[in-house]
């Protein structure tokens, strides 16, 4: 139940935007309705499937819009008189012609302390280049990527690294309650926004299935980095000479589990292509080359 009377509609897609909602939901903050992106293909059977969000959002009755085109719903955001709109991990560039809908702007989670780590991947970006003092900004946003003034930041010290998922949550989570604790002060006009120093600008940058490929000789610390950043997509991988009754073939196996021990990377669980999740200790059994 939504038992403050600030009015917002939330833009979001991913499970990360799932957690930021839960938070402000336990803060008595709920959408009057949310914007996600369209139901896509999945699984080897290619069922149609609602985003996280969309699912989120049914199961509260909350109203739903996920446009191919955000120009398509204008109207109808602005039919809804929201004073802010919030979003996290949406998928897509916003429009000024929307983020000008509400009076009190557009507000974005950003988890990285800005200007550091802009762009499509700072969670992943942090755990690769074992950047352990990171955080997490709320700010408005404008027209260029993850530029607008911040309005408050949380800096977060990490001491390991956990696998993307649960950096995700936490980190989510943490942004969720830095929202619901701003938002009343924010619309009543009593927080001062900040300009970020772009000259300390980074970038985050789009990563790809290729990205996920580690040589098992290579840097054991930066190899589990990677494995852990990449734990949800494109998952670290290797490739594996297996020799079969035709002759070798070279298959690509995923790492699902992996621990950092003593200087030594310790790989736990593993996927073979073709096969199911099994013990790294059963897969060199079974797949050694002779």
């Amino acid at each position: 139940m939504n038992t403050n009377n600030i009015s917002f509609i939330f833009f979001g897609s991913s499970q990360m935007s799932t957690y930021i909602l839960d938070e402000l939901e336990k803060a008595g903050f709920l959408p009057v309705a949310i914007v996600s992106t369209p139901d896509k293909p999945v699984g080897r059977k290619q069922i149609l499937t609602p985003t996280p969000v969309k699912a989120w959002a049914v199961e509260r009755n909350i109203k739903v819009f996920d446009p191919a085109k955000l120009s398509d719903i204008v109207e109808q955001l602005r039919s809804e008189k929201a004073e802010v709109f919030l979003t996290a991990s949406y998928g897509k560039i916003i429009p000024l012609e929307v983020l000008s809908i509400p009076p009190h702007g557009t507000l974005n989670v950003h988890p990285s302390l800005l200007p550091k780590y802009r762009g499509a991947s700072p969670l992943q970006s942090a755990i690769l280049d074992d950047a352990k003092v990171t955080g997490v900004s709320i700010m408005k946003i404008d027209a260029q990527m993850d530029h607008g003034p911040v309005l408050i930041q949380k800096e977060i010290k990490m001491e390991e690294w956990p696998s993307y998922g649960k950096f995700e949550e936490m980190m989510a989570r943490e942004g969720g309650k830095m929202l619901a604790a701003i938002l009343p002060q924010w619309v009543a006009g009593t927080i001062q926004e900040k300009e970020q120093d772009h000259s300390l600008a980074t970038n985050s940058r789009k990563f790809t299935k290729e990205d996920g490929e580690i040589n098992l000789n290579d840097d054991p610390y930066l190899n589990f980095r990677k494995i852990q950043a990449f734990h949800e997509w494109p998952q670290a991988f290797f490739f594996f000479e297996h020799e079969q009754t035709a002759g070798t073939r070279k298959i690509r196996v995923k790492i699902t589990a992996a621990s950092y021990k003593d200087g030594k990377l310790v790989i736990e669980k593993v996927i073979p292509e073709g096969g199911k999740e099994m013990s790294y200790g059963d897969f060199l059994r079974g797949y050694t080359k002779r």
